[in-house]
C-alpha cells in the first residue's frame, strides 16, 4: 500500500485519482482549496479510513506552510500535482493581460516547484517514490502548430522545464519526476466535447504511474503511455 499525495482534488481529474486510489488500497491524502465544499471528494471517505482531506491552495505561501507542518515527517510514496488552472480563454493575442498571467503561471508554473521544495523531506522517505506533474499537451513546443493560448501554453511549457530540472536534481536522492498529459478530458477546463472522459484519462495516467522507474525521469508521457516531444 502506497501513500498518495494529490493536489486539486474536489472535482475532475483529481476526483477520479482519488476513487481509483482508494480502490486500489492505497492511503490518500487529497487537498483543495475548500474541503467543506468539496461534497463528493468528502463522500469517497465516508466509510474509508484511508482518505484524508486537507485544505491547501497552492498559491498561497501561508497555506502551503500550515499544510507541510499538518503532514509532518509523514512518508510520500507518489505526489501528483493536479491543481491547475486555464486563465482567461480570451487570452489571444492582442487581449493578453499582466495580472492574469502572472496568476496561471503562480499556480501552474511557481507553486509545484515551491510544494516539492517545502515537502522534499517527505518525498525523501517514500518508498520508490514517484513525482507526477500533471501537464498539457499544449505546453509541448513542437506540437504548437495552432498558436493563441499564451497564457495557459506558457505556463505548461515552463512547468515541463521546471520537472526536467528536478528529475535531473533529484536523481541522487532516488526520486522519478515525469510531466503527463491527461488527454483532452470531458472536465469543467476541457468542456463537454473534449474527445475522453475522466474514467478514461486517469486509468490511462495510473497504469503510466505504476510502470515508472528512475530510467523514466524526465520524460513528457501521454496519458496512454505515448511520449509527447518538447
Amino acid at each position: 500500500m502506497a501513500s498518495v499525495l494529490i493536489t486539486g482534488t474536489n472535482r475532475g481529474i483529481g476526483l477520479e485519482f482519488v476513487s481509483r486510489f482508494l480502490d486500489q488500497g492505497h492511503s490518500v491524502i487529497a487537498t483543495c482549496r475548500e474541503p467543506a465544499n468539496a461534497g463528493k471528494l468528502r463522500e469517497l471517505g465516508a466509510d474509508a479510513s484511508r482518505l484524508r482531506v486537507l485544505q491547501l491552495d497552492v498559491s498561497s505561501a501561508d497555506s502551503r506552510a500550515g499544510f507541510v507542518n499538518e503532514l509532518g515527517d509523514e512518508a510520500i510514496d507518489v505526489f501528483i500535482n493536479n491543481a491547475g488552472i486555464y486563465g482567461p480563454r480570451a487570452a489571444q493575442f492582442g487581449k493578453v493581460t499582466e495580472a492574469e498571467w502572472l496568476q496561471v503561471f503562480q499556480v501552474n508554473t511557481v507553486a509545484p516547484l515551491l510544494l516539492t521544495q517545502e515537502l522534499i523531506e517527505n518525498f525523501r522517505r517514500g518508498e520508490n517514490t514517484r513525482l507526477v506533474y500533471v501537464t498539457s499537451k499544449m505546453g509541448s513546443i513542437a506540437d504548437n502548430q495552432s498558436g493563441g493560448s499564451y497564457v495557459y501554453r506558457s505556463s505548461k511549457t515552463a512547468l515541463n522545464q521546471v520537472v526536467k530540472s528536478l528529475a535531473a536534481d533529484l536523481a541522487d536522492d532516488g526520486l522519478t519526476a515525469i510531466v503527463i498529459h491527461p488527454g483532452w478530458v470531458q472536465t469543467d477546463m476541457g468542456g463537454p466535447n473534449a474527445l475522453i472522459d475522466t474514467a478514461t484519462s486517469v486509468a490511462g495516467m495510473m497504469s503510466v504511474i505504476d510502470g515508472l522507474s528512475p530510467a523514466d525521469s524526465g520524460r513528457f508521457f501521454n496519458y496512454d503511455g505515448a511520449e509527447i516531444p518538447w
